[in-house]
């Protein structure tokens, strides 16, 4: 075996690891797909006799590609979600290989994936790699251009608002269908004093990097905020189960393109959460309810 044959073969064995670092960065595969191979290319580039520990090298270089990515996501101007290309939900890979099963095993909720993008991208970055990837915090901070106790504070910052954003939720279907069908209703016929009679007054509303890309606000606090937000919108806002939960999906011509998180509390909803990245979709198990 040759050096370069060598070293492609230390890449995939890495590559797993990469990729799932990559994507609770960016919470899209594809994007997680670009990072890595980034990664790649810049360690065909570099000479492999300088880098000592080449599992520490290749997570340094994909963390500071996704930081570059997220940092990127503000600038970047997208088509609406009413133009944007979609495919259906229930478009599920019927065999996984050894990379999504790597993800899949060490996935996350749909309310946390939403919760990732509100961070800031060095936030983020140190919360992903310490706390879901152990990475200490001595080699996060060159990362994020940090000093180690900084890095710390971030991944601290960062965990407050994860652990936040988790309350218990309510567990009986039907109640939470009332819920989610009285704040349609009162959204869809612009009635604000209805729609704050079920939202907790410090309901938060988060919307995916997707969804914020195509004109949502990425957070939103507080009942008058949300309530003012959705007051008069969500006319074509069905109500499905989400994983099990009842939320909404916007299908126009029957093509998920939003799906609506719902997270209920004492008979409040205490956070919305929007989601409407392509891949996200796709893993969703969603079933429309008949009205």
């Amino acid at each position: 075996m040759n050096e370069g044959e060598w070293l492609a073969a230390r890449f995939e064995e890495n590559r797993p690891r990469l990729k799932a670092v990559a994507y609770r960065m960016l919470g899209s595969r594809s994007e997680a797909d670009d990072a890595v191979q980034e990664a790649w290319l810049r360690l065909h580039r570099s000479d492999p006799d300088t880098v000592e520990n080449l599992s520490g090298w290749l997570t340094t270089v994909v963390g500071r590609v996704c930081l570059d990515m997220l940092r990127s996501r503000t600038s970047r101007r997208e088509d609406p979600l009413d133009g944007s290309p979609s495919v259906p939900v229930t478009d599920h890979l019927d065999v996984v290989d050894p990379e999504q099963e790597v993800l899949l095993a060490d996935s996350v909720g749909l309310a946390l994936l939403v919760v990732l993008d509100t961070l800031d991208p060095a936030e983020r970055l140190a919360f992903v790699l310490h706390d879901m990837f152990a990475l200490p915090f001595d080699e996060i901070a060159p990362i994020v251009d940090r000093t180690p106790a900084a890095a710390r504070q971030l991944a601290s910052r960062a965990r407050r608002r994860v652990r936040g954003a988790a309350p218990l939720p309510e567990p009986d279907v039907s109640r939470q269908r009332e819920i989610v069908d009285a704040f349609l209703a009162a959204a869809r016929g612009g009635e604000f004093d209805a729609l704050l009679t079920v939202l907790d007054p410090d309901v938060v509303l988060r919307a995916d990097s997707a969804a914020v890309r195509a004109g949502a606000t990425d957070l939103v606090r507080g009942a008058s905020a949300v309530a003012g937000t959705f007051s008069g919108r969500a006319q074509l806002a069905q109500t499905a189960l989400v994983d099990g939960a009842v939320g909404a999906v916007w299908a126009p011509r029957g093509r998920p393109l939003v799906v609506f998180g719902f997270t209920i509390t004492d008979g409040k909803i205490t956070a919305i959460d929007l989601v409407a990245e392509p891949e996200r979709l796709r893993r969703l198990d969603l079933a429309f309810l008949n009205d």
